[in-house]
């Protein structure tokens, strides 16, 4: 992966509650860095010689959005031209559930019709990322 032709970003439904979307991007950011481990740096020490997890070598913005537009994002990033993009979302299902053998029981019946997006999290070629961000603003 080449950091420089790669873009990462996040968006978050701003209507939201400040703990749910706080909520949000950790989850959304925990599962990005499971599926691409390649994006954490190294452990780093600091001048003392304490150790410092490895964090993820690029920013990665937090734009602002709705339900309506993080989902119409989502559907167009199921598609062929987009299939190289790692795409993680997080829905009012997935908020709601206690553990996660009840959301994989919800989610087999749940049509994707039905779901409302939280937030979706995405990383791939940048040109691809800015096609579907480029005009979105930062969440501030």
């Amino acid at each position: 992966m080449n950091v420089h032709d790669e873009k990462c970003v996040m968006i978050l439904d701003e209507r939201l509650p400040l703990g749910i979307m706080a909520n949000t991007a950790a989850i959304l950011g925990i599962t990005l860095g499971k599926a691409m481990p390649e994006i954490v740096g190294a452990d780093v020490a600091d001048k003392t010689g304490h150790e410092h997890l490895g964090i993820i070598e690029f920013p990665v913005p937090i734009l602002k959005g709705n339900g309506e537009s993080i989902k119409a994002i989502r559907e167009r990033l199921y598609g062929s031209e987009f299939s190289d993009v790692t795409v993680v979302d997080f829905s009012d299902l997935a908020q709601g559930c206690k553990t996660y053998d009840e959301f994989i029981d919800k989610m087999k019946d749940a049509p994707e019709a039905d779901l409302n997006y939280f937030g979706i999290a995405m990383c791939g070629v940048k040109k691809k990322i800015n096609k579907l961000t480029g005009q979105m603003p930062l969440l501030r």
